[in-house]
């Protein structure tokens, strides 16, 4: 499968998906731990790729996505944007709204 392909899957099978460095758990840099943590906050459940793990994607998903930096959040199939970005929407409480949102749709999609 071409990476592109894999890419957009993830993306269509995850609504909630962010592409870090490392895992939620064991970010393995600063600003991939400070979006993971805004993320969990919100408290729904949500798919992670280790672009470190990853290094086809790691190259690729910039220039599919236009966005040259990580961690990157997508929600349903959408860039949202980095850590900075996530962090503005978190403190505003828009992350948390929207992350809510996505998830009770997706969970009504599978009922």
């Amino acid at each position: 499968m071409e990476t592109i392909d894999k890419i957009k899957q993830q993306l269509a099978e995850n609504p909630i998906i962010i592409y870090m460095k490392g895992s939620p758990k064991l970010p393995s840099c600063g600003f991939s731990a400070q979006a993971s943590q805004a993320l969990m906050a919100c408290g729904e459940p949500f798919a992670y790729v280790d672009i470190l793990q990853n290094p086809d994607i790691r190259a690729e998903l910039p220039k599919f996505a236009n966005w040259p930096t990580f961690p990157q959040l997508w929600i349903e199939g959408e860039l949202i944007g980095g850590c900075d970005i996530m962090l503005e929407m978190y403190q505003a409480g828009e992350l948390q709204t929207l992350i809510k949102e996505t998830s009770a749709k997706h969970k009504q999609d599978e009922a």
